[in-house]
């Protein structure tokens, strides 16, 4: 994997085994700027750069670094979308979080690892500022909870029915409802494929490239 180009402002690599590498890293930034001094992923970045890569027929995979905390929802939904249209073969690979959006994002892939050490937090949709308690409002937000749920449960091994059981456990988070999956646990839950690190993730996208696997 030498002679790498890099764009670090696009967080793409393009190396000479061309596998792409995409970084999701810190806040998923949607439409409203977050601040200066915020690791953010900018989704305005990363959207034509998959278009790109889907296009380049000299590119013959891609491999997705997660560590996020989440961030805005229809930024993220809209990348893990992308990812999962695309024609060529995807590995993820969660290191430290996979959190909130950001486990849409690890499931798009073809096939997903997590490091043993890595988390995943799985929670009802936030709702920033003020919220008017109409009963549209309340539809529409149940509306976007269920288009999560459901893209989880349809790019993993989970059911949607076990996603809003651990959206909704008042158990574990304090002061908040949810659930955090350590690495092993989210494959005991069919949430990620296999635990493993980055020796193990590009393993698996060779011979999926290779066709093997």
């Amino acid at each position: 994997m030498d002679e790498k180009v890099e764009n670090q402002s696009e967080n793409l690599v393009a190396t000479k085994s061309n596998i792409y590498l995409l970084s999701i890293i810190g806040e998923v930034e949607g439409h409203e700027a977050l601040g200066d001094r915020a690791k953010a992923t900018k989704y305005e970045h990363i959207l034509p750069n998959l278009a790109r890569a889907e296009d380049d027929g000299t590119i013959e995979g891609m491999l997705i670094l997660l560590n996020t905390v989440g961030g805005d929802v229809e930024a993220g939904l809209a990348i893990a979308e992308m990812i999962a249209s695309m024609s060529k073969p995807t590995v993820s690979l969660v290191l430290g979080g996979g959190h909130s959006i950001g486990v849409p994002l690890a499931v798009s892939a073809d096939y997903s690892f997590i490091v043993p050490s890595g988390t995943m937090v799985i929670h009802p949709v936030r709702q920033s500022g003020m919220f008017i308690g109409v009963q549209q409002s309340y539809r529409n937000m149940e509306k976007t909870q269920d288009r999560i749920t459901e893209f989880i449960a349809t790019h993993s091994q989970i059911t949607k029915d076990r996603v809003e059981e651990l959206m909704l456990d008042t158990s574990m988070l304090v002061k908040d409802v949810g659930t955090m999956l350590d690495g092993r646990e989210a494959v005991r839950e069919g949430l990620i494929n296999e635990v493993g690190g980055i020796a193990e993730a590009l393993k698996r996208l060779h011979a999926m490239i290779d066709g093997t696997e």
